[in-house]
């Protein structure tokens, strides 16, 4: 049993070295991503800044629909000519 505790005591060691590991690399994230000169995103867990907008499948429909009228109304223009 003492074997087992053992094992579990250094997994949480090891966990611990691991959350910190990633602490100092978000900092460094941070910082280099304040100079300014990195555009997008840098990983995914970034807060802030814009997010993404999303669009309806209606809107989607409705654009994909007007452009087809547009290609039609061309097509048909061409062909007049």
């Amino acid at each position: 049993m003492s074997n087992l505790a053992s094992v579990v005591q250094q997994l949480q060691k090891e966990r611990e070295q691991a959350r910190r590991t990633v602490e100092q690399l978000d900092e460094a994230l941070k910082a280099l991503g304040s100079l300014g000169g990195v555009r997008g995103r840098v990983g995914s867990g970034q807060k802030g800044g814009k997010k993404r907008r999303t669009m309806s499948a209606a809107a989607r429909k409705r654009i994909a629909a007007a452009q087809r009228a547009r290609w039609a109304k061309w097509k048909v223009a061409r062909r007049n000519k």
